[in-house]
């Protein structure tokens, strides 16, 4: 699944940059990502960081529950796992047992820093990613009804995030399919790229 989750918008980049050099990207392409990305870069940083993470405020159970699913549809993994993982990296931070450090076993010299680089940014989704205890550091969470249902909808919550901009493509061009796939390509694959490495460069 990770694997998928990083190839998959990656090569929707990769279209994306092919189709651009005949003019594909359009107003409406740019404006339903720019939507996309707002909305699930707010539901991370603000929801799956802030919130939820490091309990930096709080607010009403729906506000809670809407930042769970906006940070969901930014395809980084379900809500109570995705807490988990940061909370241990917290507690361990540029340590042995921190699950994203580019510090802590890669050792020394420019071959430990490239080693280091590279597994902060996207090779602890393949190692570490998601293996923190629940139960240890995310009691809370787990002890949410709303947010475990959440974290349990987290593949459909992956897949209405490339739903949404096609729907949108689709309805707001008056049912062109083009239009839908190329907002399914824009607002969902590209944005979810960027999103992603956005995100995974505060690691790396």
């Amino acid at each position: 699944v990770n694997i998928a989750a990083v190839v998959l918008p990656f090569l929707g980049v990769v279209v994306g940059g092919v189709l651009l050099w005949n003019n594909f990207l359009s107003p409406l392409d740019l404006a339903i990502m720019a939507v996309m990305y707002m909305g699930t870069a707010i539901g991370i940083t603000v929801g799956f960081h802030r919130l939820l993470t490091h309990r930096a405020f709080e607010t009403h159970a729906p506000v809670r529950y809407t930042l769970a699913v906006l940070g969901s549809m930014a395809v980084q993994g379900p809500a109570i796992d995705w807490v988990a993982d940061h909370r241990k990296h917290h507690t361990f931070t540029d340590e042995e047992g921190d699950p994203h450090s580019p510090h802590a076993g890669a050792g020394a010299g420019l071959g430990g820093t490239l080693r280091g680089l590279w597994h902060a940014h996207t090779g602890w989704l393949f190692s570490t990613h998601g293996q923190a205890s629940s139960k240890r550091f995310a009691p809370d969470l787990l002890a949410d009804p709303g947010m475990r249902r959440i974290n349990k909808a987290f593949p459909l919550i992956a897949l209405a995030s490339l739903g949404i901009p096609f729907l949108l493509g689709l309805g707001l061009s008056g049912g062109s399919l083009v239009a839908g796939l190329s907002a399914l390509l824009w607002g969902g694959l590209v944005r979810i790229f960027l999103v992603h490495h956005v995100t995974w460069s505060i690691n790396s």
